[in-house]
């Protein structure tokens, strides 16, 4: 069920991002949001821009050739798995969600380089027991081998601690040698504004919870952070056309960070 009469969390972020696979209804919220924080825009472009990054150390630095991204959300070029097989042509990339309406476009999400592989399956972060059990049948990637699991936005959709449990059982099955990449919205810089924005998605279906840097940090837990640590996300190892002088703490108002499991 696509939802088409209520906004809907991952067609406002394509919205946000300039894109076209969004509705009225989804446009109106958004321009809610924007009233309340301009910068909304901005928060989207970096955490993009992080995926982006992030994706592009992984397999071109650190070695990483697997790749599970959780929370995908509607495809917008490129895709993770497009830059990390542009780094490593051998890349395995699984993309997991449960949203049909992502699966519409999953298509997207499986043209990779014939050296690698590319995957979708239909599961809920939610259910982290039951997805990993979806991942390992499927086959795309082996979670006896080292993985770099994504959980980019996607945690500030999961209210209390269900997401530390969620991450906690995620991370557990992963083999030693693994990474964790994880993006999250912060009121740290505009509490009343990300009030504002809470009560908009709440209100919408969708129950959103932003998170301090303490609250952040934590899901990192038992993890070596790769340098440079948990910093607001535009200044996650920067690019020179990108760097961190260019937006604000507040525009950004998003975590970002690499741990390694040892």
């Amino acid at each position: 069920m696509l939802r088409q009469d209520r906004p809907h969390s991952a067609r406002m972020y394509d919205y946000f991002l300039g894109g076209n696979t969004n509705y009225e209804v989804d446009r109106s919220a958004g321009d809610e949001v924007i009233r309340h924080f301009p910068a909304v825009r901005t928060v989207a472009r970096v955490n993009r821009a992080f995926v982006h990054r992030s994706a592009r150390f992984l397999a071109g630095t650190l070695g990483a050739r697997q790749f599970l991204d959780v929370g995908t959300g509607i495809p917008t070029a490129p895709n993770l798995h497009e830059v990390a097989q542009e780094a490593a042509p051998e890349c395995r990339v699984t993309y997991a969600d449960n949203d049909p309406l992502v699966l519409v476009y999953a298509d997207n999400l499986l043209r990779g380089t014939a050296e690698g592989a590319t995957a979708y399956v239909e599961a809920d972060v939610r259910d982290p027991d039951r997805l990993l059990e979806i991942v390992r049948s499927q086959g795309c990637v082996d979670l006896d081998r080292p993985v770099a699991l994504s959980l980019n936005a996607v945690l500030h959709f999961v209210p209390g601690d269900e997401a530390y449990a969620i991450v906690r059982t995620l991370v557990s099955a992963l083999a030693a040698g693994s990474y964790l990449t994880l993006s999250h919205c912060t009121p740290d810089f505009d509490p009343a504004g990300w009030a504002a924005i809470t009560d908009i998605y709440t209100k919408a279906g969708t129950p959103l919870e932003v998170r301090s840097r303490d609250d952040v940090l934590a899901f990192f837990d038992g993890l070596e952070l790769v340098d440079p640590g948990l910093v607001v996300a535009h200044r996650w190892r920067p690019e020179p056309a990108s760097g961190p002088s260019l937006i604000s703490d507040k525009d950004a108002s998003l975590y970002a960070a690499v741990g390694f499991k040892p």
